[in-house]
């Protein structure tokens, strides 16, 4: 679904999630490995697998495979039951990102008079709006 608004804030395009049964189920089961893992995990800690030569390999394979699953979790989370949505911007010059007016973008030089704030402002260009 497309909007023809071009103001700032207007939804330019919204496509529904696809919230497929085969994403849940997958979620579900992915679920599942992961508190398998993160059991086996807290019970290697618990009996000191790390402390062994192997057992330290072993335990560091169990948290990057922790990390691993919960990475496809969010992925399979985020492509299947979230929309796209595109929503219209102001666009900006670089400048404007800094809140600095065009004309201050270089900051100001410096001299003696009112020291302190001319070297503030020197160094610090976007010191005020």
């Amino acid at each position: 679904m497309s909007s023809g608004g071009s103001s700032y804030g207007d939804i330019h395009r919204y496509e529904p999630a696809r919230e497929s049964t085969a994403a849940a189920i997958a979620i579900v089961l992915l679920t599942v490995i992961e508190v398998v893992f993160v059991g086996l995990f807290v019970y290697g800690l618990m009996s000191a697998w790390a402390s062994t030569e192997f057992g330290n390999m072993y335990t560091g394979a169990l948290l990057a495979m922790i990390f691993i699953d919960l990475a496809f979790i969010l992925l399979l989370y985020r492509k299947e039951f979230l929309p796209d949505v595109m929503i219209v911007k102001k666009r900006r010059r670089k400048w404007e990102d800094l809140y600095v007016r065009e004309e201050d973008k270089d900051g100001n030089e410096l001299d003696t008079g009112g020291a302190m704030e001319t070297v503030k402002r020197a160094i610090y260009p976007y010191y005020k709006k």
